[in-house]
């Protein structure tokens, strides 16, 4: 791995330098775009709409237009000079409870590695995160981009978790669910059932990215075949919808039975008393009499 960045964590007046590296990677083929009449490939060019000449990505500057039609034109030695921007420094704003971060915030991920000979300031701040059982918050400037930021240990790693700015999240309101029928008590303690027998400790390892792996063994079984195209197959029927399916407590109870587990309702029934043959036997005796 290369790092990406360098600076330094500031906790209160220790100062941890650090490297920074990306956390995860993309592991979906890439594909080229090509013209679908002969296969020639698709290249994209920077043109300039004024002179009509191409444009070097070097050669290139950003511009900002403001609602009214106002244009600035900033360089990179205009971002260079933003104060945030001269920055090489990640300070600890506070700690919190992991619970209060909101998932919907979590963007991406980043190790941070010891910068120094000596990291024992590096394994002080991983050790004290994990005794106190909280995440810093810190902020810190990547990419001519100041983030918020949390810090965390994962296998005596700092992990550096980037957030989402609270106006970034958007705000939802769905008519669909204005007035909707709150469910009844039967279909919660089916569904809370349905829930207990699918519990489990989450282990990742054990999903595997299904579509990813079908995708390679088309290429392969087109590679193989040398024509350089996919052989067509054909599309199965979609399955009909299930009358029962439609009706939410029929469509627990089935998932309960694949499941293995019998719902609330079926389990407080009492089985059926069973007529036996010599009782039967009797009665026949008794009118023959």
């Amino acid at each position: 791995m290369r790092s990406i960045w360098k600076g330094s964590i500031a906790f209160g007046l220790v100062n941890v330098p650090v490297k920074v590296y990306t956390a995860t990677e993309d592991h979906d083929i890439r594909f080229h775009q090509v013209h679908a009449k002969d296969g020639g490939r698709i290249k994209y060019d920077r043109v300039c709409t004024v002179c009509g000449e191409s444009v070097q990505f070097a050669d290139i500057d950003k511009a900002y237009e403001s609602p009214e039609g106002e244009r600035v034109v900033l360089t990179d030695e205009d971002f260079a000079k933003l104060p945030v921007a001269e920055k090489h420094e990640i300070p600890v704003l506070q700690f919190v409870p992991a619970e209060q971060i909101d998932p919907i915030l979590l963007d991406r991920s980043y190790y941070l590695e010891p910068d120094s000979t000596t990291p024992k300031a590096y394994v002080l701040l991983a050790k004290t995160l994990e005794q106190v059982d909280r995440v810093a918050v810190v902020h810190f400037t990547l990419r001519q981009k100041t983030r918020l930021a949390t810090l965390r240990v994962r296998d005596n790693v700092l992990v550096l978790q980037t957030l989402l700015w609270p106006d970034e999240v958007r705000a939802v309101d769905f008519p669909a669910l204005d007035g909707a029928a709150e469910p009844r008590s039967q279909e919660i303690k089916m569904a809370e059932t349905l829930v207990d027998s699918m519990s489990d400790e989450f282990d990742p390892s054990q999903y595997t990215d299904d579509y990813q792996i079908e995708l390679k063994q088309l290429l392969d079984e087109a590679i193989a075949s040398g024509s350089g195209t996919v052989t067509r197959r054909e599309e199965a029927a979609p399955a009909a919808m299930d009358a029962e399916v439609v009706d939410l407590v029929a469509a627990l109870e089935r998932s309960l039975e694949a499941s293995g587990r019998r719902s609330p309702a079926s389990a407080k029934k009492k089985p059926a008393k069973k007529t036996t043959a010599r009782k039967t036997a009797r009665k026949s005796t008794r009118k023959g009499a």
